[in-house]
This record gives structure tokens, C-alpha cells and sequence, in this order.
């Protein structure tokens, strides 16, 4: 059965570029975008490695890990690695899963048959520090994804989940929220948005960002 939001997102022991990683473990209490390619040694995955390289600063201020998967095997990944770090002008700084027994693109539901009956399709997830699954991505082999949609989206995630807000359309940290419909009690709403809302529906309240 696939994966569902708000599932726990499942454990497993599996090689690495980085040595052998018990999933749950290396999460630890941090959030983690796990992400599958379907081979080494292909262009718009080499693009997409280098950009996550370059963008370790901003996953680590969020408390973010990134993690990849690829059915090739350990010694491919580094060999990778190396053609990244040249072309891409960065240094790989987290670990590449070497999936070859298909044992976690079978339990994240990354093999799509009728797009390719071996290899993985671009999946991505985002997972939440208690192991749940808070976003599934899945784009096409010629599609690159775009990480700064990535990290917005976890912006999102960690912003809703301590305010009772929810980000709009094309929300970017900083811009207005809107207050949840679930909300309102006047008092409450008061006190937990001093900076006050206009309301341009009963249900659709918004608001200046409460964490700015």
C-alpha cells in the first residue's frame, strides 16, 4: 500500500555513501527530505545533488537532513560524487542510499511500472521529527525538482505547526497567513495575533506572519 501523509515514514537499514544507516536513527530529532533518482551518472540528477550541496546552510538552519537514494551501489555513488563536486562546483555533504535489492523504493513506493519497471521515479519526502510523512512529491525522469520549493514548503510545515495559521497561494516566508477557520473565539484570536487581521471573508481571515 503507498505511502499517505501522516503515515510514519518506514525504518530500514540500508548502505550509503556515508557507511551503513539505520534510518530512524540518523533522523534523530531532526526533520529529513529523503529523495530518489533513478541512476547515477545522469544529468539533471547530477544538477539537483549539487544544488542540495549548496544548500546545506539553509537545510541546517531549518533543522533539515537530506538524504538520496539510487539503485546503484556504493562504489558507483562515489565515483558520482566526485563527477558532482567537479561540475557542479560544491562538495556532497550528505549521504547517497545505495538501493540495489529495491528494499526502500519498495517501501516508500518509488518503482512506478509503467513509467520504468526497475528503476526509481523522482519521489521525495518531506518527514517531520516524529517519523511522519508531511509531503510526497513525485516528478518525472525529465523533470528536475525545484528545492527552493522544498524549502518553502518546510517553512510552511514548521510555521503551521506552532501557530494556528495556514500559508496561501504562493505564500513566501514573510508574506501574510490566514488565520484557521477552526479559530474563533475573538479573545483567543486576539491574544495569539496582536498584530490584528482584516478579514475578507467570515472564513477567510489573514495576517501578518506571527513569527516575524
Amino acid at each position: 500500500m503507498a505511502l499517505r501523509l501522516g503515515d510514519i515514514a518506514p525504518d530500514f537499514e540500508q548502505d550509503s555513501s556515508e557507511g551503513r544507516i539505520r534510518f530512524h536513527a540518523w533522523l534523530g530529532d531532526s526533520w529529513g527530505v529523503l529523495f530518489s533518482h533513478p541512476a547515477d551518472y545522469t544529468p539533471v540528477c547530477t544538477t539537483e545533488l549539487g544544488l542540495t550541496a549548496r544548500l546545506k546552510d539553509e537545510f541546517a538552519r531549518r533543522g533539515v537532513k537530506a538524504i538520496a537514494l539510487s539503485v546503484d551501489n556504493v562504489d558507483s555513488h562515489r565515483g558520482w560524487i566526485q563527477d558532482i563536486n567537479e561540475t557542479q562546483s560544491t562538495q556532497v555533504n550528505f549521504p547517497i542510499l545505495a538501493d540495489g535489492d529495491r528494499k526502500v523504493s519498495q517501501l516508500y513506493d518509488m518503482i512506478h511500472p509503467n513509467a520504468n519497471e526497475t528503476l526509481t521515479v523522482r519521489s521525495l519526502f518531506i518527514i517531520d521529527p516524529k517519523k511522519k510523512v508531511r509531503l510526497i512529491i513525485t516528478y518525472p525522469a525529465s523533470t528536475g525538482r525545484n528545492f527552493n520549493e522544498i524549502l518553502r514548503v518546510i517553512d510552511s510545515l514548521q510555521l503551521t505547526d506552532n501557530h494556528s495559521v495556514a500559508t496561501p497561494g504562493n505564500w513566501q516566508d514573510g508574506d501574510d497567513v490566514v488565520i484557521v477557520p477552526s479559530l474563533k473565539d475573538e479573545a483567543v484570536i486576539r491574544e495569539k495575533f496582536p498584530k490584528g487581521y482584516q478579514a475578507v471573508r467570515p472564513y477567510l481571515r489573514l495576517t501578518p506572519q506571527p513569527n516575524k
